[in-house]
């Protein structure tokens, strides 16, 4: 099964300022910042959690690059890797897309990276963190691709071709 990567993501404590410096060093970008991701649910080893995270998604060559905060110390699979009060940042998961989620996770739990997070958007859009850290060290974040879902990673693409560096920052509705 061949899953390109299609988005590297980082946990930062300033999706503004990550995504500031990343473009002054490497030239990503635009950046769209969603604040408080709407949530219709979440999900963290099986125990349903509160998820209020914002994230900052921008063009870094062919591949999207993300930079996600967690506001409040709940449980997630982002504080797995980064504790509360740990003062530590990173990398933090490379996402990618597969045709059916349930099968996906079946296949990467036997291949002994289990789910670490289930949660679904706002707009209906499920997606689930496994847990390869031991493997890989990092998380895998999976998607189907639906059509809204590849709609905004094209948005995010088609910004960055012929863009000059202004606008850096703009904010999702």
């Amino acid at each position: 099964m061949a899953l390109p990567v299609r988005q590297i993501a980082y946990f930062c404590a300033d999706i503004e300022a990550s995504a500031r410096a990343h473009s002054a060093s490497f030239g990503s970008g635009p950046f769209f910042l969603g604040r408080h991701v709407p949530l219709s649910w979440s999900e963290h080893r099986g125990v349903r959690v509160q998820h209020d995270h914002s994230s900052a998604y921008g063009q870094w060559g062919e591949v999207m690059v993300e930079f996600v905060q967690q506001h409040g110390t709940d449980p997630s699979a982002f504080h797995d890797l980064y504790p509360v009060d740990s003062g530590r940042l990173g990398l933090h998961h490379l996402a990618v897309w597969v045709d059916r989620l349930d099968e996906a996770l079946s296949h990467f739990e036997d291949a002994g990276m289990p789910l670490a997070q289930l949660s679904e958007t706002a707009g209906g859009t499920r997606y689930a963190f496994v847990d390869a850290a031991a493997t890989h060290g990092h998380m895998i974040e999976l998607y189907e691709p639906t059509p809204g879902l590849t709609g905004f990673y094209a948005m995010v693409a088609d910004a960055a071709r012929g863009w000059t560096g202004g606008n850096l920052l703009r904010e999702l509705g």
